[in-house]
């Protein structure tokens, strides 16, 4: 009996881990699957896709600003502000998982290294050193404001479109949060007395 010829697409199972592995990509940036069962043209999916990466870049860059901001605090509010700066990068890390993860669910491709981030976003890029309290907050705000805009013209971009899965989102869990972490910073930027408060004055 002729033994059977191995075919050279056969893998044996071997314990031995194969290094060094190369292929061509699954699928290119900035295109989106041909076909989804989302009852969404393709046309509205490959512009939501590029929408949302724009506002993913922005959103890594304003998370990856806060943390910045925490480490680098200095003053006699350090405390507070190094515990908040924390608490807002940990809200705005769960935002960039939600967008990256809506973009892949419309058949996209979500940006995800460093360098990429630094040639799409619109924040600009601070510097190195350590800043004052007062500039680091209104870097943080600035920031804050470039997305905020982003999400109103997105929301109702996505719903003229009919794709209310991105307008909830971008309103729910983008749009919303932004705007709290918005007022507990500029409420940091209230040249408010601390030990005395001002006197009444009688009125003439």
């Amino acid at each position: 009996m002729a033994k059977k010829p191995i075919s050279s697409n056969s893998h044996k199972a071997s314990a031995q881990p194969h290094y060094s592995q190369s292929a061509r990509e699954l699928q290119a940036f900035g295109t989106v699957t041909a076909t989804m069962p989302l009852q969404l043209e393709e046309a509205v999916r490959l512009e939501m896709t590029e929408q949302l990466n724009q506002l993913l870049a922005d959103t890594i860059t304003l998370r990856d600003l806060y943390k910045k901001s925490h480490w680098q605090v200095s003053g006699a509010t350090f405390y507070q502000l190094h515990l908040l700066f924390d608490k807002h990068y940990g809200e705005q890390n769960e935002i960039v998982d939600t967008i990256a993860e809506r973009i892949q669910l419309l058949g996209g491709i979500s940006i995800a290294m460093a360098h990429d981030v630094a040639e799409l976003t619109r924040i600009p890029r601070p510097p190195k050193g350590r800043e004052e309290v007062p500039v680091q907050l209104s870097r943080l705000l600035d920031a804050h404001q470039v997305i905020l805009s982003h999400c109103h013209e997105l929301a109702e971009r996505a719903d003229k479109l009919g794709d209310d899965g991105t307008n909830d989102l971008v309103v729910s869990d983008v749009l919303r949060p932004g705007e709290l972490q918005v007022w507990f910073l500029s409420e940091h930027l209230v040249d408010a007395p601390l030990v005395e408060a001002e006197p009444l004055r009688e009125s003439a």
